[in-house]
């Protein structure tokens, strides 16, 4: 599924694999001294199961590996990723605090498996391989949330994207709710939801993204249908952060954000 498209991803899988053969261990034993199922240490191994970090620092402390294989993981993230928008991935994995503000959707970092492959399935110009390959990287981007210090991110976003309810995503959508509850209660995550009786604001302008660095520099991205754009000019900055601060002052506080997406999903859910 990914061995055409990420090279480093399947030179991981690999190693693993034959690192715990060439050590007599079967999937079941590793998979005990790694604290995974069996079934998990396959998956992984076949690719059935994105790679991550918590995943990676386990195997490399089994083996004895150092740092190895999430450093390994550090180049399979950038395989396939465009030219146009490493340097924001970049600027994102090395972030201290994020702030995200979505109109439409439930931001990237945010979302379940479920959802990001319905998101990327709409657009009916992509294969099930393709399908499964940006599902897997935007996975593989949250892992910078379980890191050993991971960033602050606040995410902000409309009403409206909690109404995506539909006859063939109801079990979708009540199991993103459902995940932005559970991300809501973590002390690194702030949700916030911008109510519809505020009526129009200057956040449905479009989504953007701002990542601080450990010296306190600000930048930005801009998503649109076609590419993103990397913001680093101070004027520019400087704009987002005024519009965040705009989006956020009419967003609720987390606790009555939780309350508004637990009355959304009440008629969807038993």
């Amino acid at each position: 599924m990914e061995s055409e498209q990420q090279p480093t991803a399947d030179l991981i899988r690999t190693q693993l694999r034959l690192m715990r053969t060439n050590g007599g261990l079967s999937q079941d034993e590793y998979g005990r001294r790694s604290n995974y199922s069996a079934s998990m240490v396959s998956a992984v191994e076949l690719g059935q199961r994105p790679l991550d970090r918590v995943y990676l620092a386990r195997a490399d402390a089994v083996f004895g590996t150092g740092n190895l294989f999430v450093s390994l993981l550090k180049l399979a993230e950038r395989d396939g990723e465009p030219v146009w928008v490493r340097p924001w991935f970049d600027a994102e994995r090395a972030a201290r605090q994020l702030r995200c503000f979505h109109p439409t959707l439930v931001p990237g970092l945010l979302q379940t498996e479920g959802y990001a492959r319905a998101v990327f399935r709409s657009d009916v110009t992509l294969t099930e391989n393709e399908i499964d390959r940006l599902t897997a990287a935007r996975l593989a981007r949250q892992s910078i949330l379980d890191q050993e210090q991971p960033p602050q991110l606040v995410a902000v976003l409309d009403e409206s994207a909690l109404h995506r309810f539909a006859e063939d995503y109801v079990e979708v959508m009540a199991g993103q709710l459902g995940h932005l509850i559970s991300c809501a209660k973590r002390p690194n995550v702030s949700v916030h939801v911008v109510p519809n009786r505020v009526g129009l604001h200057i956040g449905l302008s479009g989504p953007f993204v701002l990542a601080q660095s450990d010296e306190g520099g600000w930048v930005g991205f801009l998503d649109n249908q076609i590419f993103g754009n990397s913001v680093d000019r101070s004027e520019d900055v400087a704009t987002l952060l005024s519009r965040w601060e705009s989006v956020r002052n009419v967003a609720l506080p987390t606790w009555q954000s939780v309350e508004l997406i637990k009355d959304v999903m009440r008629p969807w859910t038993p």
